[in-house]
């Protein structure tokens, strides 16, 4: 049964920017180096993780001869190249801007750090990252003790925001499986927008299931409806 909400969290990669196509990229770049694949299955596993969970389970999985701090570092060096020119995912813009506009408490929890964070956001996107003021950054925040699946971001997300809502005021947006069992583990209601690759069986937990943030109707969570 969905429920009106007052307060919005938006996960980052993969829903706002195209920075999930940029992570497997990097990451092949990295293992192709030890003839390893980076495969969706094993992408599917990561999605949402913390940098060092995400280290830890490249290496381990593929038995990469490097340890989760090296691959770390040379994960580093592909970001620098790759994620300064990432673009805005279809819908994002328009939902952000409607929202903040209507006076909706806006925040960002996501699985990155801030050092990445910045990396993404500062060449294109700085305008419309600061209508989201809220920001936890999972793997820089230490509040933030567990990544996703568990809840903590989305715990320590909503306490930033001074009204102080109860979990279920909350709506998170989400790609990922992994951000979805996060959401719903905090006792909040989530949107997912998930690669159309993902197995719909993996989407049940979700509220409710778009194809895209373009096809999002606020009025079903007692937001304010977009004035066409």
């Amino acid at each position: 049964m969905i429920k009106p909400v007052t307060h919005v969290l938006f996960d980052m990669d993969g829903l706002l920017l195209n920075t999930e196509d940029l992570y497997t990229v990097a990451f092949q770049n990295i293992v192709s180096q030890y003839g390893k694949d980076y495969t969706f299955n094993l992408k599917l596993k990561l999605m949402g993780s913390q940098a060092h969970e995400t280290a830890q389970t490249i290496v381990s999985e593929l038995e990469l001869p490097i340890t989760p701090e090296e691959f770390i570092h040379e994960s580093k060096k592909q970001f620098e190249v790759l994620f300064p020119d990432t673009n805005v995912m279809p819908g994002a813009k328009k939902l952000i801007e409607h929202l903040h506009n209507k006076g909706i408490p806006l925040g960002l929890a996501t699985s990155s750090s801030e050092e990445s964070y910045h990396l993404k956001v500062d060449k294109h996107h700085q305008a419309l990252f600061s209508l989201l003021p809220y920001k936890t950054f999972g793997s820089s925040d230490p509040n933030v003790k567990n990544g996703k699946p568990h809840p903590d971001i989305f715990l320590v997300a909503a306490s930033k925001f001074p009204e102080k809502p109860q979990a279920e005021q909350c709506l998170v947006f989400e790609d990922a499986v992994n951000g979805v069992k996060a959401a719903r583990a905090a006792g909040m209601q989530v949107v997912m927008v998930p690669d159309p690759r993902v197995d719909k069986s993996l989407t049940k937990e979700a509220t409710i299931v778009l194809q895209s943030l373009e096809h999002f109707k606020p009025e079903i969570f007692g937001l304010p409806p977009f004035e066409d």
